[in-house]
This record gives structure tokens, C-alpha cells and sequence, in this order.
């Protein structure tokens, strides 16, 4: 366990994937921290002056110093605090890992939830679209315990943080079934796996109040 002197402090948002990927990185490597909840509407006038650029959770300041952006901030973690690593070794896998987490974050999911979300007429299409990028991840963990291995990595917190714990809330409140279970056996599996990691469900937002956050982005989205 790290010591307390860490001086360790994360501004997040219960609801954001992007902070409770960071949260899961700093249990994993038993981190103790301080955690800053955030209004993401009223922005503080911490979080204004930690994160001027983009004034967006999740922030983390340690020892004085401060980074935002959560792969900016993964990769940090996992290079000041070297046990139970996060990014691959070798550099090929490294870089795979910040490709497709840049895939979960840029594509899937922009695509599988505003762009569902925005579509009156053509759900239909914009469900389409978004499983045939599924369909990648599904090839990637094909075989595979974890996206990580055996155990959890980079891309298991970013895309465990934005999948099962944020988007597919955000589609049982629109009553869609995106990622059914006989068409992505293969996610499915690793969503259970997930599910049965300690620091992972300590990290989840509460279930039934995500639904409902979700449905109130749903409807800005859709008057945006």
C-alpha cells in the first residue's frame, strides 16, 4: 500500500466514465487518494483553475502537480506507481492499447450513443452502425480473459468504464438492447469478468441512478 504522504487528489464526477477509470487505476495500484466530487453544470473555481483548457473532469494533482485528460492520467499512474501494471511492456501491445482505447473514447462512443441517441427516423441505421464497431472490440477480446490478458489493463478501465458502466445505461433507458448477448458472446463475457472484480464494482456509478442521469443527456442531446 502507498503511503499516506502521497498527497493525492482527484476532482471527478460520480457519473463519468472518464474520472471512475481513474478511480479504478488508483485502487488497483492501492493508491489512497482524495476524491474532489465535481459539478459538472456550476463548474468550481478549482476545477476553472486546475483545468483552464478544457475545464472538464477528471483532474488529478499530485504533489503540486496537475493533469488532466483520464489516458493522459492512466499512463501517469501507471508510471509513478510501477506494481500491477496497467499499459503492456512491450511497445507494440502499449501502442494497440492506446489505439483501440482512442477508438472506445473517439468512435464508439460518440457513435453508439449520441448518434443513437440524435436519431428520430433512422435508429435503426444508427444501431447498425454502431454494432459494426462493437464488432471490432468483439474480434479484439476474442480469446482473451481480459483486453489486458489475464488481468485488467488500460483498455479493460477505459473501455470497462465507458461500455457496461455509462453507454449500455444510457441504452436500457432508451430501451435498446445494443450488444446482445448471441451476436457479442464474446464482450458479454468479458462485461462478466468485469463485473466480478472488486475494485471495478467499487468504482461503478449506482445502476438505477446512472439510468436516469443517462436519460436526462439523452434528452439534451436530443434538443441540443
Amino acid at each position: 500500500m502507498a503511503e499516506k504522504e502521497e498527497d493525492l487528489k482527484l476532482l471527478g464526477f460520480w457519473a463519468s466514465p472518464f474520472s471512475r477509470r481513474v478511480e479504478m487505476a488508483l485502487k488497483l495500484k492501492g493508491v489512497p487518494y482524495e476524491y474532489l466530487e465535481q459539478d459538472i453544470v456550476n463548474k468550481s473555481p478549482l476545477l476553472l483553475q486546475l483545468n483552464p483548457v478544457y475545464k472538464k473532469v477528471p483532474v488529478l494533482v499530485h504533489k503540486g502537480k496537475v493533469l488532466s485528460e483520464s489516458h493522459v492520467i492512466l499512463e501517469y499512474i501507471d508510471q509513478v506507481w510501477e506494481n500491477n501494471p496497467i499499459l503492456p511492456q512491450d511497445p507494440y501491445e502499449k501502442a494497440m492499447a492506446l489505439f483501440w482505447a482512442k477508438f472506445v473514447d473517439e468512435q464508439v462512443g460518440p457513435v453508439a450513443f449520441r448518434s443513437v441517441a440524435k436519431a428520430e427516423k433512422g435508429k435503426e441505421v444508427a444501431i447498425k452502425e454502431a454494432q459494426e464497431l462493437f464488432m471490432f472490440l468483439e474480434k479484439e477480446i476474442t480469446g482473451k480473459d481480459f483486453f489486458g490478458g489475464k488481468t485488467i489493463g488500460f483498455l479493460d478501465l477505459v473501455a470497462g468504464s465507458m461500455i457496461p458502466f455509462c453507454l449500455a445505461r444510457g441504452w436500457e433507458g432508451m430501451g435498446i438492447d445494443m450488444i446482445p448477448e448471441e451476436k457479442f458472446p464474446e464482450l458479454n463475457r468479458w462485461i462478466k469478468n468485469l463485473k466480478e472484480i472488486e475494485i471495478v464494482r467499487e468504482c461503478s456509478p449506482p445502476r438505477e441512478k446512472q439510468i436516469e442521469h443517462m436519460k436526462k443527456v439523452v434528452e439534451r442531446i436530443k434538443s441540443a
